[in-house]
């Protein structure tokens, strides 16, 4: 290792103890927001008095989700499409008995509603910032989706704002808290080693062709409101994620989800990103943002550098989504959806019998092992058989965001930390928002190792 990678090694180590800090501080803030907010007598049960800010799809997702928690209650929703999307999630919470009022100007709804804890932002991601630093502003604990912002100047100020509140802000990537994923971290790769070195990863999520989101006649959203909340028009409203100012396109929607791994299996961030990406199907003059993204990152803080590709395509469903992190000694393929995915060691390695009877692999099926010797025998000298796959022992039966929801309220009633804190949040939004910029520039960028502390 050159002297200055090893530097760049310590900066890195010391800034992930400074974020692991960060984070179990903030577990000593138990439940005490309402009693500074609200003039009336405080409750003394552990209720969590909850709103939500934007209920279209992933507003309900996560109300889906959070329906599956106990201790929590609905006071309010916002969204600015009062006939359907508004309506609809209130409708849907009062049925599991959550007595809510209604906003359209999340404003008001701050202003308001003096007995919230905390707030669930599912708001298109160009609100992001505004939304967020209001509400910590306000005193309550903040639940963002990412990506954290659509711009790293909106990402960096939520930082600054959540510091000096000294209020809980949890990112949304949900795989940070999949028993799963940390099954696979902590585990298969920090306590077993088993990959030995990782030197390539490869992701991707592919999805087919699909049509514009609409909406129903006579439901659209007036257009003084769309106006007022940036909005040029319905389609835009409800295709925002294609549209340049507003959302980041694929690469930012999808690919920030897997990226966001490469970075946490590693413990790394990368030194490089080039990418390609056009908009090779749709019509760009609706679709601004590229359908089609493939990226290389380049890890060099490392004793051995580490190629990573991910691909976002979006004209064809091909082989779903899925990370695959190769080492000298094995591979892990894994994906949010537990149908996919396995841990491969490769021909020569030790067995991993230690590894099966410490519950930390499945093994392999019986018949498939015992087919897989039999075949070596006749292969031809240049094919290299692909070894049976131990599977990871550990199911996620409920919807992939409650366990990283549940992990934002426990940490909120003192009994937990948050998985991922702001500065984790921060690091993906910059390795993730540089792949655009690595399309429109066509060459290869280098990121400073600054750039992702604040």
């Amino acid at each position: 290792m050159t002297e200055k990678n090893a530097t760049k090694g310590m900066e890195r180590r010391s800034f992930l103890r400074y974020t692991a800090a960060a984070g179990a501080g903030l577990v000593f803030r138990p439940l005490m927001r309402a009693q500074t907010r609200s003039t009336s007598a405080p409750s003394i049960d552990n209720d969590i008095n909850v709103a939500i800010l934007g209920t279209g799809a992933e507003g309900q997702v996560l109300i889906n989700s959070c329906l599956k928690i106990p201790g929590l209650r609905f006071r309010a929703v916002c969204d600015i499409w009062e006939a359907w999307n508004q309506k609809r999630a209130a409708r849907y919470l009062q049925k599991y008995g959550h007595d809510l009022n209604r906003y359209i100007d999340y404003q008001e709804m701050l202003a308001s509603e003096n007995d919230l804890d905390a707030i669930i932002i599912a708001t298109p991601d160009f609100w992001h910032e505004e939304h967020t630093i209001a509400s910590l502003e306000a005193g309550l604990a903040v639940y963002c989706e990412k990506e954290m912002s659509n711009t790293l100047e909106g990402a960096r100020n939520m930082v600054e704002a959540q510091r000096r509140s000294g209020q809980l802000l949890q990112i949304g990537h949900q795989r940070r808290s999949n028993p799963r994923y940390q099954h696979a971290y902590y585990r298969l790769l920090k306590d077993a080693k088993l990959l030995g070195t990782i030197t390539t990863i490869n992701g991707q999520w592919n999805r087919s062709v699909q049509p514009d989101n609409s909406w129903p006649d006579g439901m659209a959203v007036p257009p003084e409101i769309l106006s007022r909340y940036g909005y040029e028009s319905m389609h835009q409203f409800r295709n925002w994620r294609w549209y340049q100012g507003l959302g980041g396109g694929p690469i930012v929607d999808l690919g920030s989800h897997q990226i966001d791994i490469y970075n946490w299996f590693l413990e790394d961030t990368p030194t490089s990103v080039m990418a390609s990406g056009g908009t090779d199907y749709y019509d760009p003059d609706t679709h601004e943002w590229y359908d089609n993204v493939l990226a290389i990152y380049e890890y060099g803080n490392r004793e051995v550098n580490v190629k990573a590709f991910y691909q976002t395509i979006t004209t064809n469903s091909n082989e779903g989504y899925f990370e695959n992190f190769m080492g000298d000694q094995g591979s892990l393929m894994i994906s949010e959806s537990a149908s996919r995915g396995g841990v491969y060691k490769e021909p020569g390695v030790e067995n991993w019998d230690k590894w099966v009877k410490l519950g930390y692999l499945k093994a392999p099926e019986e018949e498939e092992a015992e087919d897989q010797q039999q075949q070596g025998a006749v292969l031809d000298v240049r094919e290299t058989l692909a070894p049976p796959a131990h599977e990871i022992p550990v199911e996620l039966n409920d919807p992939y965001h409650k366990p990283h929801l549940e992990n934002f309220f426990n940490t909120i009633r003192g009994t937990d930390t948050l998985n991922c804190p702001v500065e984790i949040g921060y690091e993906t939004a910059v390795t993730v928002l540089r792949v655009n910029d690595a399309v429109e520039a066509g060459n290869k960028l280098s990121f400073d190792p600054d750039e992702f502390h604040i």
